[in-house]
């Protein structure tokens, strides 16, 4: 880890639009009792899921009937807290439920639904408003890769998600190149770490040294369990925001466990 301050890694599982809430009761039932089979500390490696809107009461009531120690979160929220909204969600809704978390600026969202970084950060306050934790998504598709580099346009991305956010905040940030989404080809761990390391160091100039060190980047692009070891091995990435793979009970359980099946 860089410093001396440690961060415990997280592993989260971005269902996107899988699995109603009778399959996600199922679900969460069983990664827990997997978890619990293999013996898993989860103060080693923390575990989060994110169901859709209508799975969430469901999972709060399991986890919070059975205390598993799973966190969920939502996969978006509205950067307005109530109003002639329709369709939205509010942050108040989501603290309600006890959510932990929330993504924000998924890809998918930047691109099929055209959501612009000041969007994102409208959003971003709206999470923290509400005392829920920002994953906040950046990365770059093959054409802005070509056109400027590796790390511009998640950096810029990254600067404007934060504009406006005070220094004593608590958020996650997710780096996801758009072209390993997905496809089955996901970046370095190398090329991770580079993207990593530029983002830690807006986290320095926005937030200061002492939040930055605190921050938790995760990658996320076409995550699996024959790979989570070589990005987790990079000083700066601490985490993963895995896709696909979160939906495969078995092939999840297995990237959360990494240090046990890899020998880290």
């Amino acid at each position: 880890m860089t410093g001396t301050v440690r961060r415990t890694p997280l592993i989260a599982g971005n269902w996107k639009m899988n699995l109603d809430h009778l399959q996600a009761i199922a679900f969460v039932q069983k990664l827990a009792w997997g978890l619990a089979d293999a013996k898993h500390d989860v103060a080693s490696v923390e575990v989060a899921v994110f169901p859709p809107f209508t799975d969430l009461r469901s999972v709060q009531t399991l986890v919070a009937a059975d205390k598993l120690p799973i966190a969920f979160g939502a996969q978006d929220l509205s950067e307005h807290d109530s109003g002639a909204y329709t369709g939205e969600i509010s942050g108040a809704f989501l603290s309600a439920l006890d959510c932990s978390y929330v993504l924000i600026g998924h890809s998918e969202r930047r691109t099929l639904h055209g959501e612009s970084d000041e969007q994102v950060s409208g959003k971003v306050r709206a999470a923290l408003r509400h005392n829920l934790v920002p994953i906040i998504c950046v990365g770059e598709t093959s054409d802005d890769l070509e056109k400027h580099g590796p790390s511009a346009v998640p950096v810029a991305q990254l600067k404007a998600a934060l504009s406006g956010i005070t220094s004593t905040v608590d958020i996650v940030v997710a780096y996801e190149p758009v072209w390993a989404i997905g496809s089955g080809q996901a970046a370095t761990p190398e090329q991770a770490e580079q993207v990593a390391a530029a983002l830690r160091a807006v986290l320095v100039d926005t937030l200061g040294e002492d939040v930055a060190q605190k921050t938790r980047i995760l990658y996320g692009g076409s995550v699996k369990s024959s790979n989570i070891a070589g990005f987790m091995r990079e000083p700066n990435v601490d985490g993963a925001l895995v896709g696909g793979a979160s939906l495969d009970l078995n092939e999840f359980t297995s990237i959360v466990r990494y240090q046990k099946h890899v020998g880290l």
